[in-house]
C-alpha cells in the first residue's frame, strides 16, 4: 500500500465507517477521536479495554481503531505495541493523533480528601499522577479499572463516601460525578500519543472510504514510518548497533527506539523504532533492505503523517467536542 493511502469499506447499509475506541464514553480516547475525525465522518463504537478496540478492528468488526500508544509521562502502552508486532500482522498505523492530558479526582460527591481510602482509574494513569496520590492521597490504595471513564461511572454508580476516581471532566460531566481537584497530573504539558489503525487488506483496498477521515490540522504533518524487528543476531556484540546504522549512514532520524520482551524466552527483544520520512523514500527503503538483510523479521507498522500539536488549549487539532453518538 501506498502510505496515506488508507481505505475502509463500510459494508451494505452503512454510509461512513465504524471505528473503535477504548470505552466508555467520557475516556480520553473518545476525546483523541473526536478531536482528530472529521465531525461525523466516522461511527464510534466503545470497546471494553484496548485489547477489544484492536480485536474488533482485526475480526472486521470495525473498519478503523484509535488507541493510545504512548504517554510523555508514563512512556509506551504495551498492550498497543504487543498486538501491532503479534504473529497476526495484518495491522497497519494509518494515522497519528495527541491529545493533551488532564486528570482530575472524582467522587459521587463532595469528599474531604482525607476521607477518601481507594482511588480507582486505569492503570496508565497512576504513573502521571505519582506526585498527588504520594502527597495528598498517600493514605489511600489505588485501584484498577478497565478506563477512566469506568472508573468514573463505577465511583459515581456506587456512591461510597470513600472512593474517588482519576478521570476527566467530561466523564463526570456524563455520569454525575462531583470534581474535587482539577489538573492533578504531574505535569501541565502531560500528553498523549494515539494511532488510528486499520486492516492491511482495508487499507490496501478501493472501497468507498479511500482515506482516513482526519481533520486538515492531522494531515500536514511531517511523514513518520514506524518498524518493529528482531532477529537471533541480537545475542552477538555490535547487532543492534549495525541495524541502527542502516538508518544512521544514510541520515535518517530516528525520534523513538525501545525495546520489548519477544515473548517467547529471557533475553529476547523486539525492537520498535520511529523515523522521520515515508515508507517509500528512497533513503528509508534502502534503510529497510538493509535492515532485513540482518533481521529475521522487519516489519513496517506504517507511514502516516505525524499528529499535529495537542488537541485542547494548543494550536492544531482543536478541542474535542462530545457528540453523544458513542456506545458504551
Amino acid at each position: 500500500m501506498s502510505p496515506g493511502s488508507a481505505s475502509a469499506e463500510a459494508p451494505a447499509g452503512r454510509d461512513r465507517p465504524r471505528a473503535g475506541y477504548l470505552g466508555p464514553e467520557g475516556t480520553f480516547s473518545e476525546e483523541a477521536l473526536l478531536a482528530s475525525a472529521e465531525p461525523g465522518s466516522v461511527e464510534p463504537v466503545a470497546s471494553a479495554t484496548i485489547y477489544d478496540a484492536i480485536v474488533a478492528l482485526r475480526r472486521g468488526e470495525v473498519e478503523f481503531s484509535i488507541v493510545p500508544i504512548e504517554n510523555s509521562l508514563d512512556g509506551s502502552v504495551s498492550v498497543t505495541l504487543d498486538l501491532l508486532a503479534d504473529e497476526q500482522g495484518g495491522l497497519q498505523i494509518v494515522g497519528e493523533a495527541l491529545l493533551s492530558v488532564r486528570h482530575s479526582l472524582i467522587a459521587a460527591s463532595e469528599v474531604r480528601l482525607e476521607k477518601i481510602d481507594t482511588v480507582i482509574t486505569h492503570p496508565q494513569v497512576p504513573g502521571q499522577c505519582e506526585r498527588f496520590l504520594r502527597g495528598e492521597l498517600r493514605h489511600a490504595k489505588v485501584l484498577a479499572a478497565s478506563s477512566t471513564a469506568e472508573a468514573v461511572r463505577s465511583v459515581v454508580a456506587g456512591g461510597r463516601g470513600n472512593e474517588a476516581a482519576l478521570g476527566t471532566v467530561l466523564a463526570a460531566e456524563i455520569y454525575g460525578g462531583t470534581v474535587l481537584r482539577e489538573g492533578v497530573q504531574d505535569r501541565d504539558d502531560n500528553e498523549t500519543r494515539f494511532v488510528w489503525i486499520a486492516r492491511v487488506d482495508r487499507a490496501a483496498g478501493g472501497g468507498g472510504f479511500p482515506t482516513l477521515p482526519l481533520r486538515a490540522g492531522a494531515r500536514r504533518g511531517e511523514w513518520k514510518t514506524s518498524l518493529v524487528f528482531w532477529g537471533p543476531g541480537a545475542d552477538s556484540p555490535g547487532w543492534l548497533v549495525r541495524c541502527l546504522d542502516e538508518f544512521s549512514r544514510r541520515g535518517i532520524n530516528l525520534t523513538k527506539i525501545e525495546s520489548r520482551p519477544k515473548r517467547e524466552r529471557m533475553g529476547h527483544y523486539m525492537f520498535f523504532v520511529d523515523l522521520h520520512g515515508r515508507v517509500d523514500d528512497v533513503q528509508v527503503a534502502e534503510a529497510l533492505r538493509g535492515l532485513r538483510g540482518i533481521c529475521e523479521e522487519a516489519r513496517v507498522l506504517g507511514s502516516y503523517r505525524a499528529g499535529a500539536a495537542p488537541a485542547g488549549g494548543h494550536d492544531g487539532l482543536p478541542p474535542a467536542v462530545h457528540s453523544g453518538a458513542s456506545d458504551g
